[in-house]
This record gives structure tokens, C-alpha cells and sequence, in this order.
């Protein structure tokens, strides 16, 4: 695998082209996918849909949910551990399928690996702005909001788009506590989305991908007035383009995907019942969480 690498070359990162015989090899090789928890549950399914041949690994981490209320510091040597423990698995390619975990270390961390790295960000922007929308709400968490990652690609691409942006600290422990259903839920959900609506947009992007287990909500609240986009669409066209690109998509039946995390699995196979419609065999995954400290690296 040591002929995939990513060079960064004027602001963006270019894959090398493995040679024939190495993209014969990498063919058989899993996608990883990673998340705090469950919410990149939903860019799975959407994987098992549009990349029906390949085979994937999910690691959820779990002992460190949620991402949006760490510093970046912390999110970047969260996802270097979790990238290393993926490049340990031999994959073949990584979609991060958190929006925070994208804002906040993807840019620092993808020259690092000799893999694609596929985040949440910009597949996600290109969708509102291809639809021509001009008034984008986004609900994220602290962290994605703060970094801005949102505003700035989508402002890159369309300098006249107005952009609104809320963070939603609450949620993430809601939908992984389950509370999908709750009343309480729904009042939290309608009192973050109030701003917004004042603001009369178009469009809400889900910008964690927890939110969209919360989809009905979003939609009962906002009408049919907004378009509701979740970008794991979006993102999962992009890995299987970047599959097709480097000549390393599957050329067979899959394996059955395995599911790590690093806190409890028997408590993550319960939860994830709920959204696979079956429940998971779950191994846990020590990344020396007792040891995650973050002294010597800025990120500023």
C-alpha cells in the first residue's frame, strides 16, 4: 500500500495512482469507516447502498464521545490513533464520517497516511451550492461551527451564499442515549433550529452525522419549505468516484463488515440495533484512551 499517499500541492491534496498490480491487491482490501458513536451509522448504510461491493470496518470511539466539546488539540490526536489503528487493518481507504473530527484534523492529518481520506466538509458544501440555494442554515456541533469549516468552503465556492450557522451541543448525547423519540427531543431540536428560521433559510445542512437520526424531527419542525441535506450522500459519491479514480473498487462479493469501538460494545450493539435493523457483533479496541494527553503540539 505504500504507493497511495496524498502530496499537497497549492492547497489541495492530489492522490498518487497505485501501480496495476497493487490495484489488484487493494481491490480486496476494507474502506474504514470512523465516528464518535452512531452517527456515522447513517454514512454506513448509505455506503452498503452505493458501494454495495466492498467491505468496510466500523470503528466508533465510543470512550470519547462526544468529539464537539474537545479542544483541537485533543481531535487531532484522536483521529491520528484512530487513522493509525485503521492503517493497521490494512485499508484500502478511510471515510471519517464525523463533521467535527473533518473540521478539525483533516487537513492536518491526511498527508500523514498512505491511504484516501475522505471527510464530511465539502462534499457537503458542494451539494447546497450545485443546488443554487442562497440561504444555507448549518447545525453542527461547537467545534464544527467555531472552526467555520462550513461558512468558508461554501463561501469559496459561492461568495454570494448567506450562511447561518448554529451549534447544538445537546444533541449528540440525546441520539446516543436514544432519545430519538422524545418529546423533549423535539423541543430542544425546535428551540436551535428558531434562529435559523429567522433568518428565513432554504436550506438546513446536518452537519454532525448524528443529526440525521433525528431527520423526522428536523423535517416536522421545518416544513416543506427547507431543504434538509445530509451530506453522507454526497460524501459516499466521493469515495466511490476516488475508488473508481485510483482503479481500486471492488471486483467482488463483500465480507460482512466488523464493528470496533473503544468503550463499551455491548452497550454500542444495542444502540446501533436500532438504526441497522440488526444487532452487531462488537469488539473493543484499546487506543491507550487513559493515556490521551496533549502537550507538546499546537494547532493554532
Amino acid at each position: 500500500m505504500t504507493n497511495i499517499f496524498y502530496q499537497f500541492n497549492k492547497g489541495k491534496y492530489i492522490t498518487s495512482y497505485p501501480g496495476q498490480t497493487q490495484s489488484r491487491q487493494l481491490q480486496r482490501y476494507p474502506i474504514g469507516i470512523f465516528d464518535s458513536g452512531v452517527g456515522g451509522i447513517g454514512v454506513l448504510k448509505e455506503s452498503y447502498r452505493q458501494l454495495s461491493r466492498e467491505t468496510f470496518i466500523y470503528f466508533a470511539d465510543t470512550a470519547r464521545l462526544p468529539y464537539g466539546t474537545k479542544s483541537q488539540a485533543e481531535i487531532v490526536l484522536f483521529v491520528r490513533q484512530v487513522l493509525t489503528w485503521m492503517q493497521h487493518q490494512g485499508v484500502k481507504m478511510v471515510i471519517v464520517a464525523c463533521n467535527t473530527a473533518t473540521a478539525a484534523a483533516i487537513d492536518r492529518v491526511a498527508v500523514e497516511y498512505n491511504f484516501p481520506i475522505i471527510g464530511m466538509i465539502e462534499p457537503g458544501a458542494n451539494t447546497v451550492v450545485n443546488r443554487g440555494n442562497k440561504k444555507i442554515g448549518v447545525i453542527a456541533t461547537r467545534q464544527t461551527v467555531n472552526s467555520n469549516a462550513y461558512l468558508n468552503t461554501i463561501l469559496k465556492l459561492d461568495p454570494s451564499v448567506l450562511v447561518f450557522q448554529v451549534g447544538a451541543p445537546a444533541l449528540v448525547p440525546l441520539i446516543e442515549q436514544g432519545r430519538i423519540n422524545d418529546v423533549y427531543t423535539f423541543e430542544v431540536v425546535r428551540q436551535y433550529l428558531k434562529p435559523l428560521m429567522a433568518q428565513q433559510i432554504d436550506t438546513l445542512i446536518l452537519g454532525c452525522t448524528h443529526y440525521p437520526h433525528l431527520l423526522h424531527l428536523f423535517r416536522q419542525i421545518l416544513g416543506n419549505s427547507v431543504q434538509v441535506v445530509d451530506p453522507a450522500i454526497a460524501v459516499v459519491s466521493t469515495a466511490a468516484r476516488e475508488l473508481q479514480r485510483l482503479g481500486i473498487s471492488s471486483d467482488r462479493p463483500p465480507h460482512c463488515t466488523n464493528f470496533y469501538v473503544s468503550g463499551n460494545p455491548e452497550e454500542f450493539a444495542k444502540k446501533v440495533q436500532l438504526f441497522l435493523g440488526f444487532t452487531p457483533i462488537v469488539e473493543q479496541v484499546c487506543l491507550e484512551v487513559e493515556r490521551v494527553t496533549v502537550k507538546s503540539e499546537s494547532v493554532a
